[in-house]
């Protein structure tokens, strides 16, 4: 130990010292070169145009013409590039500097024809051959110099502290991102993967060569060359909006037991981690394929920036990830509102670690409590609020009809109705596509917010407008975490119905997309985010056991259980008679909904209110019934598509279906 200790600084004062002379060392190199080339350039072998070489006029000039280009060269940066890291985009600076100086000699050329500078003037062929030869002989030594840093890197590092590769890994995707990850790990001393290659789609890759591994065939061949070469693992390094061939990648690797890792982007591999790290586990998100939002951010900034901005239910999934957000565009102050004291003291932990201006305040309080709203607004001032705060579970709210009611409709028109007195700029409330044709509780009360604010916007200043969204992947409660959670207890997984398909987004992304949403709104509009295509749950269940490195149906079994209270078997877009109409950004569309005037949404409160006073949840359903004739509370039954007359008795019955044997011969199709 002590002699590696002495060999490692001394290895360390040897850099130092190195680094102190880097600089004077790249600078006299690069004079001798493109002095040496401009002796080359009037030399009559390369200069057909000179009959003989005239040692007195060159040295005359050499010193002239080196000066020139040694000014361009640190003008255009080429002393910041580190020699060892050069790479294609260093070309353009070099590319630059030649031609400017070019151009310079060149203008002089014609331009001292006079005496006494005459002596100066260097013919045009020598101008021409002498920037090839100094600028490619340049370049070559900066080549030089990465290619003896990429060959001896390895053996400089301690082989006593060296890791041995101990895992056979294959890249899929022979792209910018494979490449990348590729000349990452060939370039780390200490890394534990072995690359055997890369496998590709693109037939015009197939027999290349990326970062100097092969592209040995199609990613459909995987299981062969699993075999053949004795492969561990598979790194996934293909765009993360190719889902299609992620799943299909995943697949074979899940049935040929291989380990399975993906690289998300380039962006990724640009943060500040240490590089081999960035590689991830596979998760569920990457293979629904969710491609990157894209924001009009000078938009947005030009509504939040210096703003107070209040989020209600700060500390949930929705809440948090909103406040998050929000930080990259300057506002002055967030308020945190949350009931929730743990899930306050999280978000408020998390965010004080933000190195940042803005000011978070964390403010514990219900949105029905008047007395501490009203001190929260006329102390704080809040400009823009993001109401989020809400019960959102379906089955759960089906038996607490009284409490949804409170919560998601009064708690709405408690926040609303202040910001409208206060006269905040604008109020963002956080919708769901359950409250497109109602069949549930909590989407009856959240469609029933959305009319409340409709008529708030016509009687205040405030731009009152609603964003509606699907399920988002990973939130607290939803199926993702809960299949997760039956997957490490070994099973089984719980799904209600083989036909049952949801919207999926990204937290992240439902949270950008009502941050731009809150930008365009006029007032009073309802907003739905392009949500992609729906997603099988019994599909979504199966790719979970895999990615957890089992085969459903035979390793963790699927039972169905039945469609719950309030559920539906498809979520809808548009409501009845509407249609969805485009907005300024591409994955924001606006519905046209008729609205209730302000003597319906009087008589509404009132009627709720009676209700709520009553404890009656029978009063609360009829009055959604009432209030909202295309909901289903009357008529359930006609949410359900035709299915076996069987099944139907048994989601009648509410007895749970076990469909081992059906899964299995689904498996075996798969297969």
């Amino acid at each position: 130990m002590i002699f590696l200790d002495k060999r490692s600084k001394l290895l360390q004062d040897q850099n130092d010292w190195f680094w102190h002379l880097r600089r004077p060392l790249q600078i006299f190199t690069d004079l001798f070169i493109l002095g040496a080339a401009f002796f080359a350039a009037y030399m009559p072998a390369l200069n057909i145009r000179l009959e003989s070489f005239d040692p007195e006029i060159s040295i005359t000039k050499v010193s002239f013409v080196v000066l020139i280009e040694f000014i361009t060269l640190y003008l255009f940066g080429i002393y910041s590039i580190i020699w060892r890291y050069i790479s294609l985009s260093d070309l353009k600076p070099f590319l630059a500097s030649a031609i400017v100086s070019a151009s310079v000699l060149l203008v002089l050329r014609f331009g001292l024809g006079f005496t006494p500078f005459n002596i100066w003037q260097v013919p045009i062929s020598v101008i021409l051959i002498q920037t090839v030869l100094g600028y490619g002989g340049l370049l070559a030594v900066r080549l030089a110099r990465r290619f003896v840093y990429e060959r001896f890197q390895r053996s400089d590092y301690p082989k006593h502290q060296r890791k041995l590769p101990t895992r056979r890994v294959l890249l899929a995707g022979a792209g910018s991102i494979g490449a990348s990850l590729a000349r990452e790990i060939a370039h780390n001393a200490d890394s534990a993967l072995e690359i055997l290659g890369f496998l590709d789609d693109d037939p015009r890759k197939i027999g290349g060569r990326v970062s100097g591994f092969k592209v040995l065939g199609r990613t459909d061949e995987l299981p062969r060359f699993a075999s053949e070469l004795n492969i561990e693992e598979i790194i996934i390094t293909l765009n993360g909006s190719d889902s299609s061939t992620i799943r299909k990648v995943a697949e074979l690797a899940a049935k040929n037991g291989l380990h399975t890792r993906i690289v998300p982007s380039l962006t990724d591999l640009a943060e500040g981690r240490h590089k081999i790290d960035r590689v991830r586990e596979l998760k569920i998100e990457d293979l629904l394929g969710r491609p990157p939002v894209l924001l009009d951010l000078s938009g947005i900034e030009k509504i939040l920036s210096g703003k107070t901005i209040l989020v209600t239910g700060a500390g949930g999934s929705i809440g948090s990830e909103l406040v998050r957000q929000l930080t990259a565009f300057s506002p002055n102050k967030i308020l945190l509102l949350e009931r929730s004291e743990f899930a306050l003291f999280e978000i408020d932990r998390e965010l004080k670690e933000f190195d940042s201006k803005i000011e978070f305040i964390p403010l514990l309080a219900d949105i029905n409590d008047h007395k501490r709203l009203d001190f929260i607004f006329s102390n704080y001032l809040p400009e823009i609020i993001f109401h989020a705060a809400a019960h959102k579970h379906v089955p759960l709210m089906e038996t607490n009809a009284i409490e949804a009611v409170r919560n998601n409709i009064f708690g709405t028109l408690s926040v609303a109705e202040i910001a409208g007195r206060f006269n905040a700029e604008r109020f963002v409330l956080i919708s769901t596509d359950k409250a497109i044709n109602p069949s549930s509780v909590m989407g009856a009360t959240k469609r029933i917010s959305e009319l409340i604010i409709q008529e708030l916007n016509d009687r205040y200043q405030t731009r009152f407008c609603a964003v509606r969204f699907g399920n988002v992947i990973g939130s607290a409660g939803s199926v993702i975490p809960i299949f997760t959670e039956q997957i490490k207890r070994g099973g089984p997984v719980t799904v209600t119905d083989p036909e049952m398909r949801r919207y999926f987004m990204t937290i992240k992304e439902a949270a950008q997309l009502v941050i731009q949403a809150s930008s365009i709104g006029k007032g009073g509009e309802i907003f739905l985010l392009d949500m992609g295509k729906p997603v099988k749950i019994l599909d979504l269940a199966e790719d979970m056991i895999r990615l957890s490195g089992f085969q459903p149906y035979q390793d963790i079994d699927i039972v169905f259980t039945g469609i719950r209270p309030g559920e539906k078997l498809f979520e809808e877009l548009e409501t009845s008679g509407n249609k969805l109409l485009p907005t300024e950004h591409p994955k924001i569309f606006l519905d046209r909904i008729p609205r209730l005037s302000s003597a319906e949404i009087a008589n509404l409160i009132a009627s709720f209110n009676k209700a709520l006073s009553a404890q009656s949840d029978t009063e609360i359903k009829k009055l959604f019934s009432e209030y909202l004739p295309e909901s289903g509370f009357s008529y359930r039954q006609n949410h359900l598509p035709e299915i076996a007359a069987e099944t139907i008795f048994d989601l009648l019955n509410n007895d749970k279906i076990n469909t081992k044997k059906a899964g299995q011969a689904r498996f075996a199709q798969s297969d």
